[in-house]
């Protein structure tokens, strides 16, 4: 599992690293977070999320506005450009996936399919 999530993560490019991209995509399923939000979020030092912050909004990925219940705090919200940039990086992923599974028989994808039935279950046992 871990060597397929190396692969996939290999497949975003755009120039971002896995927390960038991380991070992007949990702006976007979150909506406008605060640094320290996304440090929880992401589990992460709350300077580490400043940084990855500060690189996205250089890259116009996301757009910093002043948070309205706290003035010394910043919101983030990503752009379009980083909504792009996230649809093709998961169309890669797709289509890196999408060529794997063809080659596999139908045997073999019914017990990936059992397998990820399994690993669901393993995942939402932990939240």
């Amino acid at each position: 599992m871990t060597r397929l999530a190396r692969r996939l993560r290999q497949q975003t490019a755009e120039g971002l690293s896995p927390s960038q991209g991380s991070a992007l995509a949990s702006i976007e399923r979150y909506g406008a977070l605060t640094p320290s939000e996304l440090a929880a979020i992401e589990r992460i030092q709350r300077p580490t999320a400043t940084r990855i912050l500060a690189a996205l909004a250089e890259a116009e990925l996301v757009t910093r506005k002043p948070d309205a219940s706290d003035r010394r705090s910043a919101r983030l919200t990503i752009t379009r450009s980083g909504a792009a940039v996230l649809a093709r990086a998961r169309q890669r992923k797709t289509a890196y996936l999408a060529r794997r599974l063809e080659q596999l028989d139908p045997d073999e994808l019914e017990t990936l399919e059992r397998a990820a039935a399994l690993i669901e279950r393993l995942i939402e046992d932990e939240a």
